[in-house]
Formats: C-alpha cells, structure tokens, sequence
C-alpha cells in the first residue's frame, strides 16, 4: 500500500492523494468518490462535510498555513 499524501491547497481544502480510509466518529466508514484523489473541507462551510463543496470561494476563506522552512 502506498502512503497517502495531504496537500494544504491555498485558500482552499485539503487535497488527499492515495489511499485513505475516511472514519466518523462512530467509527463509520465514508464512502468515497471514484478518482485517486479526494478534497476534505477546511473552512467549515462545506454542506458534505467531511468533503469540500466548494463553499471556501462563497465565503472568501483565508488561509494562513505554510509550512516552516528548514535551514539547508
């Protein structure tokens, strides 16, 4: 099995390539769409929440989330 990879897209949801599995908090697994690659909402307005639907255009969210640079 390959490793997943999360991309913080910006301003924009999370990127999840490769294998996953998707749990609530019942333990209940989510079905996922076809396709290698799903988008997970982060601004909190998704109405298929844990999924994006796009709703961090309509409420114009700011993300501030780079990652550090390491010293070379």
């Amino acid at each position: 099995m390959s490793d997943a990879i999360i991309k913080a897209r910006a301003n924009g949801p999370y990127k999840v390539e490769g294998p996953v599995r998707i749990v609530d908090a019942d333990g209940r697994e989510f079905v996922l769409p076809e396709g290698s690659a799903i988008a997970l909402c982060r601004c909190g307005h998704s109405l298929t929440k844990p999924f994006c639907d796009k709703s961090h255009r309509r409420v114009s969210f700011v993300a501030d989330d780079v990652a550090p640079r390491r010293p070379v």
